[in-house]
């Protein structure tokens, strides 16, 4: 089999030798063969196609987590997510549009309220909470394996109310170039914190003090579809917050409130900044 060495491969796929050598060791594409003695690369011709497919896909703006997850799949599934990729970029695109007519209704001193700020008084509660670091392409995957699954497969005593909805804690940035990092928290009842927390022991038992929120709820078009989105919410409430002069008291929060007992449609998702 003839072999192509990097400088002709990069030229024929129109990627760069530097991005060559970062999709092998991202293992998205990896050389037909490397020199033992040198570490230079060659490939195969049959593998142009892969790689012209990778650089189209980061010409969409893919992230490169999500196209080592699509290019071994059927055409079938690969196109649907490709387009589901590109469904939620113009979402994405509108959502900034937005924020930009914001910006620059402030800056030329107009004030315009895209969401309705609520007030709401939380007592002290005991939560059940875990902290990783996660970007934003993981976060999902992530809040199920830490925060859902676990807790649907344990029977326990779980009272109904936006005070009892379970939340997340963004320490710093999440995104695809920052990690946070996230806690996942959950409140449990006061008598029965204990022996709850001994049924999850990856979780640390601490106390949430009792606090006034500030909070915007979920569109009512569905969930918050883009990160842009959520940060036209967080504008909202740094703005209300400024005009009122409430300072925050921590982080901005995720709250997840159930829609039903059973949580079967999906909870609500609000953005919440604790105040002094």
């Amino acid at each position: 089999m003839s072999l192509i060495s990097i400088g002709e491969f990069a030229q024929a796929s129109r990627l760069s030798p530097k991005a060559l050598r970062l999709y092998d060791e991202l293992g998205l594409l990896v050389p037909a063969r490397v020199d033992g003695c040198t570490g230079y690369r060659w490939y195969a011709p049959g593998q142009l196609e892969r790689a012209r497919l990778v650089s189209a896909l980061r010409r969409i703006g893919m992230p490169l987590a999500r196209i080592k997850l699509i290019l071994d799949q059927p055409p079938e599934t690969a196109a649907e997510q490709v387009r589901a990729h590109w469904s939620a970029t113009e979402i994405e695109h509108a959502a900034r549009g937005e924020l930009a007519g914001l910006l620059v209704n402030r800056l030329l001193g107009e004030r315009s309220a895209m969401f309705e700020v609520e007030v709401r008084r939380l007592p002290e509660r005991r939560v059940l909470s875990m902290i990783r670091r996660v970007h934003q392409e993981e976060l999902i995957e992530r809040s199920r394996e830490l925060f859902i699954r676990p807790f649907q497969q344990t029977r326990w005593p779980r009272p109904q109310g936006e005070g009892w909805a379970p939340f997340m804690v963004f320490h710093g940035e999440v995104s695809s170039d920052s990690d946070g990092p996230v806690e996942w928290c959950r409140p449990v009842p006061d008598e029965t914190a204990e022996q709850i927390a001994a049924l999850f022991p990856g979780y640390e038992l601490s106390t949430d003090p009792a606090h006034e929120e500030a909070f915007v709820r979920q569109p009512e078009t569905g969930a918050w579809t883009s990160g842009t989105q959520a940060e036209l919410a967080l504008q909202e409430l740094r703005t209300w917050a400024i005009e009122r002069r409430r300072e925050p008291a921590g982080p901005v929060r995720m709250v997840l409130v159930a829609k039903t007992p059973s949580d079967a449609a999906g909870p609500d998702t609000q953005f919440a900044v604790p105040l002094r």
